[in-house]
């Protein structure tokens, strides 16, 4: 699996990281949810450069003028319910994409170990066409194994591609045994451990309490 770590070059990203890190902003739900969905506008923006084009022309009102557009097919998928304002925020840059949602959730069976279980999903066909799997935590690296298992029963895709907001170290460790060279992971940073109830440190906290709520 190859890393982008988007860290490694200061940008306007890493204020919204800082802003949806910082405890004294966080707890403004709108607000956050905002930062979530402009990260995943820029990191949409920083893969765009990566994608294949081909020219195309738009007829103006005072001539016709030369273009490139997209040569994929892409499909957006996310992971319920934290990956919404990010995924959002990735549609808002690849707007003709087609869209994807793993429901993916903690069985906790004590007070900290767990099982992970994939409970939904809605995909259309994948194959030959570019997926983009967007997740703004990536703590273990087990949840996006099981969504990308999942996914791969729709179809086989030309070419993969996850986005994350936060990964921890031990998830980078994890998912590097677990996917295969080709797979791309774009993250906005990388944060060196987790902690007993395998939450990332430094991190952020639970994304979908802060965005939607505390659930019981």
């Amino acid at each position: 699996m190859k890393i982008i770590n988007l860290s490694d070059q200061p940008s306007i990203i890493q204020q919204y990281l800082k802003e949806i890190r910082d405890v004294r902003i966080q707890n403004d739900s709108l607000r956050f949810r905002r930062n979530l969905e402009r990260m995943g506008e820029y990191i949409a923006y920083e893969i765009s450069k990566t994608l294949n084009y081909r020219p195309t022309k738009a007829k103006t009102p005072l001539g016709v003028a030369d273009l490139f557009k997209i040569d994929e097919k892409i499909v957006l998928s996310t992971i319920l319910r934290a990956g919404l304002p990010f995924h959002q925020g990735f549609l808002n840059t690849f707007d003709l994409a087609e869209n994807a949602f793993v429901s993916a959730y903690r069985k906790y069976k004590d007070a900290l170990k767990f099982d992970i279980f994939i409970e939904y999903i809605a995909s259309p066909k994948l194959d030959g066409k570019t997926l983009i799997i967007t997740d703004p935590m990536l703590a273990t690296g087990g949840s996006m194994e099981l969504a990308y298992g999942a996914l791969l029963t729709k179809g086989k895709p030309k070419k993969v591609i996850i986005a994350s907001i936060i990964s921890s170290q031990p998830a980078i460790n994890y998912m590097n045994e677990k996917f295969s060279d080709d797979v791309v992971l774009w993250t906005a940073t990388i944060d060196p451990e987790l902690d007993e109830h395998s939450y990332i440190v430094p991190g952020l906290g639970d994304v979908g309490d802060l965005a939607y709520g505390e659930k019981l």
